[in-house]
């Protein structure tokens, strides 16, 4: 299927799982995913109507900040992202999605005073608690989600995970806890927040993670199909 088909099967897909929750797709956000794309595909998917791009590494990130550019898209930092690479995305990202220590939240904040800009950050949880994935244990998050609302020029938005690679069915009990975490983070309504996303689901498991309250899902394989990797290192 072209890349145009899996964009109109992947929004119709979050319409009936929105619908099936009782809420209007249009809640939703969908995030392209689009590392290790090639620049032809990733046009076909902006012309479609695609508004929100992710990607995962700050040097492929930036060399395609011109062609987000000229769509007008928002792109979210979406990997781990190292402190010394937080300079080269800040002011150009929509948010950074993959918060999940101290040390980041504070380089973050430092850079974007630097720069006169307020910057919007996700705080990565790990839902699953698994060793090998990055994110805040959910035991920890609340008293990090404090130390970021003191953080000049930082602005929390919300949560992001990756949760376990369970299955669509299995995985709805993550994403359910990932829901709960997010009303309460919410709630606190901590000063320098604005607390309205939550950014779970992906290619396997969006419909599973509208279902339980996501309004923005990350999708790359379902869109693009499976991709070649390219050389190099992390975000």
């Amino acid at each position: 299927m072209s890349v145009r088909e899996n964009y109109f099967e992947i929004m119709d897909g979050i319409a009936d799982a929105a619908g099936r929750a009782g809420r209007r797709p249009g809640e939703i956000a969908l995030v392209a995913v689009t590392k290790f794309v090639d620049e032809a595909r990733i046009r076909e998917a902006l012309d479609c109507g695609v508004t929100d791009a992710g990607e995962s590494r700050v040097q492929e990130l930036t060399g395609k900040l011109p062609l987000f550019g000229e769509y007008g898209a928002r792109v979210h930092l979406i990997g781990q992202l190292q402190t010394n690479k937080v300079k080269y995305v800040i002011g150009k990202v929509a948010s950074i999605q993959s918060v999940d220590r101290s040390a980041l939240a504070a380089q973050i904040s430092r850079e974007a005073v630097k720069n006169n800009v307020v910057q919007d950050v996700l705080v990565e949880v790990n839902v699953g608690r698994e060793p090998q994935k990055g994110g805040v244990m959910p035991e920890e998050l609340f008293p990090f989600l404090e130390t970021i609302s003191a953080l000049p020029n930082v602005r929390l938005r919300g949560l992001m995970c990756i949760p376990p690679d369970v299955g669509e069915g299995e995985v709805r009990g993550h994403f359910a806890r990932m829901r709960e975490l997010f009303d309460k983070a919410a709630a606190l309504g901590l000063p320098g927040t604005r607390v309205d996303t939550l950014s779970m689901g992906m290619s396997g498991d969006y419909r599973a993670a509208v279902a339980e309250g996501s309004n923005m899902v990350r999708v790359g394989t379902a869109l693009f199909g499976q991709r070649q990797a390219a050389p190099g290192g992390g975000a």
